[in-house]
């Protein structure tokens, strides 16, 4: 619970990580559809403050990602997408 600039009380909604709620979900580098939900259009790893994991979770998530690039199961980056507004000349 925190103050605005108001002096009024803002309830925050703490995230609860998804693999401590539910024992039956498994980190595993060989789903790579598991975990492209953790990762950014460009390929970047979600931080644990957006996502809401734990950090013992996010530590075995990132392992997971990592070795999934390894093997090419996931992308490292992805092209980057030009439009006519940010074209060099």
């Amino acid at each position: 619970m925190t103050a605005d600039n108001r002096g009024r009380r803002v309830f925050v909604k703490h995230k609860i990580c998804r693999f401590c709620a539910d024992p039956s979900l498994r980190i595993d580098y060989k789903e790579p559809n598991a975990l492209a939900v953790f990762t950014s259009e460009r390929g970047k790893i979600i931080p644990r403050r957006i996502s809401g994991n734990c950090a013992r979770h996010q530590r075995q998530l990132a392992l997971a990602i990592k070795r999934a690039r390894n093997i090419a199961l996931l992308p490292f980056t992805t092209a980057k997408v030009r439009t006519k507004e940010y074209r060099e000349f």
